[in-house]
């Protein structure tokens, strides 16, 4: 099948208690790994590129890249989204590549303001055939050009969804209940420590989701920011050279709540990069001789599929669901 919008695999993930993730791509490997994992697990699958991916990679590439994935998984939905789109004209630029859904996240800016650039994206996107992604309430941490700085987060504040959602026209809405970007999610202080001396960190507002969920009946919610940050991967990047100190995400279990109440869309982008990193960090520990990139991307790209095969069975509930 063709690239699709997120339309019907949201309504199917909403009526089915699941979540579609939604896995940052860069590059080949990144495309391989999460498009074979899906193909092989039967599951629908959202490829998103940041405006630093595009800057890196090159839109045409990665589109390229992406419509290739298609050809090798036919059997299984592929919808290619802008992530964290941060003007109109960069959404416009995505819509007209080829990409079956943009966001724009005017997340920072006033209610009004943020209103006012949505509803132009969505008037564009609606007008050619794309879905929209808008964002109310602000996540801490760093992303790619995505910089919250601490204590400027802000959480969704329910009673202002319907009115947001009504005027703007919006197909699905990002949230903020305490999930963040980057692989630094919360600050020791803000944690506890288990008895391993792990830091734990604080609970999602599912008070704040069943809330909008409750003002917004059958609407697809996202949430953004919601690596794990498994810790294997980072005492395998500490353990071969790495710098990682008190690196810690969402509990995967608490993901799975989420991702069985309104929450259609899981963005998963760091805990790619760590089981990447981990993996060829160890390969040159272990062979200091290497030179060939498809000596050390092999074992990177296995390691994407099985991070993402992981994330589909045990943390979205995506498996079998096309």
């Amino acid at each position: 099948m063709p690239l699709v919008t997120t339309t019907e695999m949201f309504k199917k993930a909403y009526d089915g208690g699941y979540a579609v993730g939604a896995f940052n791509v860069n590059n080949m490997e990144i495309v391989q790994g999460i498009t074979e994992a899906a193909g092989e697990l039967k599951s629908p699958v959202i490829l998103q590129v940041s405006k630093g991916a595009r800057a890196y990679a090159n839109h045409t590439y990665l589109v390229k890249l992406v419509e290739a994935a298609v050809l090798e998984n036919p059997e299984i939905p592929i919808a290619l989204h802008l992530d964290h789109g941060d003007s109109f004209e960069l959404c416009k630029s995505c819509i007209d590549g080829g990409f079956t859904s943009v966001m724009i996240d005017m997340s920072s800016k006033p209610f009004e303001e943020n209103i006012a650039i949505t509803k132009q994206v969505v008037e564009y996107a609606h007008a050619h055939g794309v879905v929209v992604e808008a964002e109310l309430g602000t996540l801490e941490g760093v992303e790619d050009e995505v910089v919250v700085e601490a204590g400027q987060a802000s959480y969704t504040r329910p009673e202002e969804v319907e009115e947001f959602v009504s005027r703007t026209g919006c197909d699905s809405l990002a949230i903020a209940i305490g999930t963040s970007h980057g692989a630094y999610k919360f600050r020791p202080e803000q944690c506890t420590r288990n008895e391993k001396g792990i830091l734990v960190p604080p609970p999602l507002r599912f008070d704040v989701l069943e809330e909008v969920a409750k003002r917004l009946p059958g609407f697809p919610i996202v949430l953004h920011g919601s690596s794990s940050v498994p810790q294997e991967f980072v005492k395998m990047v500490n353990g071969y050279g790495g710098n990682m100190p008190d690196a810690v995400g969402i509990p995967e279990e608490q993901l799975r709540k989420a991702a069985s109440m309104a929450v259609c869309k899981i963005n998963i982008d760091s805990d790619i990069r760590l089981a990447m990193t981990g993996v060829i960090r160890k390969y040159f520990a272990e062979h200091p001789e290497a030179f060939d990139p498809r000596a050390y991307l092999k074992p990177a790209r296995q390691a994407v599929k099985d991070m993402v095969a992981h994330k589909i069975v045990d943390v979205l509930g995506s498996d079998g669901r096309i």
